[in-house]
């Protein structure tokens, strides 16, 4: 099934809003809640899958849906449909956290694109969303997106959010050392897996943990600056920022004396 042919444009820097522009009979498939506004002509559907096979059986599309509960996401997805007789209408959406908004042009990238499990923000009609399955053990104990990933593939606009600030590499037969958890999307050429940080004295005091995730190959990849779990960890009463704004050891202590 070819793609609609969707038109968007991104709103807002941190923490951003993606308007998708739809003509008429146009749909767009988005994650349960992400939905912002939409205009009066925009009919919605909760429907289990993508949509993609719109023949599959039954037991089909209750093995896509299984394998969405395996990713840790919603058992269904909604469809917004432009159900006016003419013009055009808008339907907007927004990632559950601060960050970035990446649109994809699916039908650049033959082989698809394997993004982190909860990356997947939206995409045109027509786009299949499959389990991606990470072979490397270590990588799934260690590399913070665990052994499932999402596979897109199409010919058509896909839509990834990520945490912090969006990198966009391109390696050509190299070898590129990532933080655990900054990974959000690589082509399938990319050979994903994780090593140790450096030496022992290294990886106990450097400050960057005990191992990096590592891509190999030729391929694009995506990386972010801010991963969700390190956003959290940072925001906890006691996380790495907790002192950041006491004057000294002794202003900590006495305000903790206060604090009682």
């Amino acid at each position: 099934m070819r793609s609609h042919d969707v038109d968007y444009k991104i709103i807002g820097n941190d923490i951003q809003v993606l308007e998708v522009e739809l003509d008429p009979n146009e749909t767009v498939v988005a994650e349960a809640g992400a939905m912002v506004y939409m205009d009066e002509a925009i009919a919605f559907e909760t429907k289990m899958g993508d949509g993609s096979e719109p023949d599959q059986s039954v037991l089909g599309k209750l093995f896509s849906a299984g394998t969405r509960l395996i990713t840790g996401e919603s058992l269904f997805m909604t469809h917004f449909t432009h159900r006016g007789g003419y013009g055009k209408s808008r339907v907007a959406f927004s990632a559950p956290y601060p960050g970035t908004i990446i649109p994809v042009d699916l039908g650049t990238l033959p082989n698809g694109l394997i993004v982190q499990k909860d990356g997947f923000l939206a995409a045109a009609r027509g786009t299949k969303i499959n389990i991606h399955f990470n072979q490397r053990l270590g990588a799934g104990f260690f590399g913070g997106e665990g052994f499932i990933l999402q596979k897109l593939t199409g010919d058509g606009k896909a839509f990834i959010h990520a945490g912090g600030t969006i990198i966009e590499k391109q390696l050509r037969n190299e070898l590129l050392r990532v933080d655990t958890g900054c990974v959000v999307a690589f082509e399938p050429g990319i050979d994903f897996s994780i090593a140790r940080a450096g030496g022992l004295k290294s990886m106990i005091f450097g400050g960057e943990g005990l191992l990096l995730a590592t891509l190999r190959g030729t391929g694009r990849v995506w990386l972010q600056s801010m991963p969700v779990k390190k956003l959290i960890q940072a925001l906890m009463p006691n996380g790495s920022n907790a002192n950041k704004e006491s004057g000294s050891v002794l202003g900590n202590m006495f305000g903790n004396i206060l604090d009682e």
